[in-house]
């Protein structure tokens, strides 16, 4: 009797280890795929279960949380939606997050271990930490002033601080409100459908994840590449360029809307925007010079993150001398986000250092301790300095004397560059109007902003381009915001 005693004993001890072990098969070594499958809810019904930490514009919350009483509780509400789309992104039940709600999620959903009081805390406890604060970099004044500028015109504007990478604005239009896209109601599909088909692309956000041939912005870098390759050594000085100038290679003749381009200086042809000049200068500095100097600025970087992902900008690195005469004027395949070519700007602004965007400044606990610190950090060296200060020399002129002129400012050291781009079969399209600039305060030490702006819908004919057009008084008006404010 004994034995069968002990037999059953052994038996149950068995089936307590087979137990115990598919309890840690399941609990320990399963624990992640279970969490992660799609039929369990419980994930989502606790992620709403509280509300959401806020994303900050100038010490105030941009967006806020809203108690539903259903099991998915809390709603993400939005306070001037469509102006911080561009920044925010949305945060939906049903469609996920985009934008800082995504590359922040974990410290606005209170997941983030560093949230915890003491480390390991939840883990031991399965608490939930209160949703963090993302304070960004932006200034509302300036994302007012490039939101109100392009008046709901397709385009974008994004603003820099020349010195240490800081996003001041950060617009896109035309815009959504992203609070439609809260909750789980019938009305949140029809929102979804509604903005996925308009022709409009109002989710797009144009200022980091669409890129526009620059057309003659892009000259900056070329005379960046020309000046530090020594193809150019004075800047009044006259050249031997031709116009019109006929492509190498080609029967192909390209022209200028301006007088005076035949054999022009530097500076007159910046100051005018001659095609012919640039061409030419792009061809024989050469395509690795040129390829250098672009990379330098941040073209062709696939991996720029603000923290949100940035479209790769492109200059072609395998190209005939006629492609690249066309690409040195910014046509042909290259193309940039508006955020690249406010980087080319900085870049001048900041002799010739180009520093990492961000929009984040700090994340916090919801009780304000900082969580992490955004720091400042060099991502080239796109030019010379000395390159640097004749860059600015030119920018300043082409707002002083040449095509700039409206986005000059009172008593406020401004440089710019006008530009439009062709586009469309044989270049049908209506051009897109460009503007980069800077803007440096009467007894600031240096430049404090710099500025591009694109508008897709624009008649960008040549009394465009010379009058800085659509796009140089929306520069202006950042550029003002940011130099008036705080």
């Amino acid at each position: 009797m004994t034995r069968y005693i002990r037999h059953a004993a052994a038996f149950c001890a068995l089936l307590l280890i087979a137990l115990l072990v598919n309890a840690t098969r399941v609990q320990v070594v399963q624990s992640n795929s279970l969490d992660d499958n799609p039929a369990n809810r419980r994930q989502a019904i606790a992620r709403f279960g509280q509300p959401r930490g806020d994303i900050m514009v100038d010490d105030r919350a941009v967006t806020g949380s809203k108690d539903t009483g259903e099991q998915l509780r809390y709603e993400r509400t939005y306070k001037n939606g469509p102006l911080y789309a561009p920044v925010t992104g949305y945060a939906s039940q049903v469609y996920g997050t985009t934008l800082l709600e995504n590359a922040e999620d974990d410290i606005l959903s209170g997941t983030d271990p560093m949230l915890a009081p003491i480390p390991l805390w939840n883990d031991i406890t399965r608490a939930q930490n209160p949703g963090g604060k993302v304070r960004t970099t932006i200034r509302a004044a300036a994302q007012q002033a490039a939101y109100s500028g392009l008046g709901g015109k397709k385009g974008a504007v994004a603003a820099i601080d020349p010195s240490t990478g800081k996003i001041l604005a950060l617009v896109s239009t035309p815009s959504y409100d992203p609070e439609r896209l809260s909750g789980t109601s019938e009305s949140v599909a029809r929102s979804w459908s509604s903005l996925n088909s308009s022709t409009d692309k109002p989710m797009l956000n144009r200022a980091i994840r669409q890129t526009y041939p620059p057309g003659s912005t892009f000259k900056v870098v070329t005379a960046a590449a020309a000046l530090d390759a020594g193809k150019v050594t004075d800047l009044d000085a006259a050249t031997k360029s031709p116009s019109p100038y006929t492509l190498p290679g080609t029967s192909t003749q390209l022209t200028n809307e301006v007088d005076g381009c035949t054999n022009a200086t530097l500076r007159y042809a910046f100051e005018w925007s001659c095609n012919t000049f640039f061409a030419k200068l792009g061809a024989d500095t050469g395509l690795s010079a040129m390829v250098g100097t672009a990379e330098n600025f941040g073209f062709n970087d696939s991996g720029l993150k603000i923290p949100s992902s940035v479209a790769a900008s492109n200059f072609d690195t395998h190209m005939d001398d006629a492609q690249l005469a066309l690409s040195s004027i910014g046509q042909y395949d290259t193309r940039a986000t508006p955020l690249q070519m406010a980087m080319v700007s900085a870049a001048v602004a900041n002799g010739g250092s180009v520093q990492s965007p961000s929009l984040v400044d700090e994340t916090t606990t919801d009780d304000g301790d900082v969580v992490e610190n955004t720091g400042t950090e060099t991502l080239h060296q796109a030019m010379n300095p000395a390159t640097a200060m004749q860059l600015r020399e030119l920018m300043t002129g082409a707002v002083e004397e040449g095509t700039g002129s409206n986005a000059a400012i009172p008593d406020v050291t401004v440089g710019g560059k006008t530009g439009t781009a062709q586009h469309g079969v044989d270049n049908t399209g209506t051009p897109y109007a460009w503007f980069i600039s800077w803007a440096q305060k009467s007894g600031d030490a240096q430049p404090s902003v710099a500025v591009a702006v694109v508008v897709e819908d624009a008649a960008a004919d040549r009394g465009d381009i010379s009058g800085g057009g659509s796009a140089a008084p929306i520069a202006r008006a950042v550029m003002e915001a940011v130099i008036d404010g705080p």
